[in-house]
């Protein structure tokens, strides 16, 4: 289900930027962090923007094998609440994200030059 979206990551060029820590809730504050060490680097916006996707990815494909493992019986039902909480505000991230760089885009297509 999640595979399809796993394309995503492709869009970037370089991918060279470490994973940005999206295990607790100040995963926003943690992502502005790794962008600012990432910009500190040299590392281009295509590299950091290609990582967050890569990483939304691998959080939501955890999210759904927790959630198989919880039809299983394999988990607890903390730990798949947890784990769809955890996708839930990825999800919310990353649309937060796509929006700002939509309207960035409008933004500079109104320009005149």
């Amino acid at each position: 289900m999640i595979s399809s979206v796993q394309n995503v990551s492709n869009l970037s060029m370089t991918r060279a930027l470490g994973a940005v820590d999206t295990e607790n809730s100040a995963s926003s504050s943690a992502a502005t962090m790794q962008g600012a060490a990432g910009a500190a680097n040299g590392m281009s916006f295509a590299s950091v923007m290609g990582n967050m996707a890569s990483d939304a990815v691998s959080s939501l494909k955890g999210a759904e094998s927790m959630s198989f493992a919880g039809i299983k019986g394999t988990a607890t039902t903390r730990e798949v609440v947890d784990s769809m909480l955890q996708a839930e505000q990825t999800l919310q991230t990353a649309i937060a994200i796509r929006d700002k760089v939509v309207s960035a885009f409008l933004e500079v297509t109104k320009m005149q030059m």
